[in-house]
């Protein structure tokens, strides 16, 4: 499992022209998913995701958690986390989850989060969307499951 995340100050989702989820200040959340990926590996990803210290404190040091800072998430399941591109021009995608496998690990970790964050938005799953962000920061980091699990 594969989460990219950006901490921003606003996100939108957009699906044919109407905007279907946005956020102010928090993460918005690419995910990824293998057909290896379980329901712990998400509970480990989602424990590490939540609990990120990335917001500045009255210091100005990284030390604050989405929850200390009302927070609020923005999750995009984005199965080319998984593109491998050893190979040619053209990624290939073998890694990624299979739709179906892959939807009900998404919906399962929306699930989860909602339980631990009050506003927590969403895309939706495999259909083209425009995302708009202003990254604060910037402020990009990349949770892979093979090196946090």
């Amino acid at each position: 499992m594969r989460f990219v995340i950006q901490r921003v100050s606003y996100a939108s989702v957009e699906v044919e022209g109407k905007i279907i989820g946005k956020i102010q200040k928090g993460f918005l959340v690419f995910i990824g998913v293998s057909q290896n990926d379980t329901q712990a590996i998400a509970d480990k990803m989602i424990r590490k995701l939540i609990g990120m210290r990335i917001f500045a404190d009255q210091d100005g040091k990284t030390n604050l958690s989405l929850e200390d800072v009302s927070g609020e998430l923005l999750l995009i399941s984005q199965f080319t986390l998984y593109a491998d591109c050893k190979k040619g021009n053209r990624p290939s995608f073998l890694k990624a989850g299979a739709p179906d496998f892959a939807e009900q690990m998404y919906e399962y970790i929306i699930s989860a989060c909602k339980k631990q964050v009050s506003n927590v938005q969403t895309g939706s799953f495999g259909a083209e969307m425009k995302i708009s962000l202003l990254n604060d920061g910037p402020f990009t980091i990349l949770l892979d499951s093979d090196e946090i699990c």
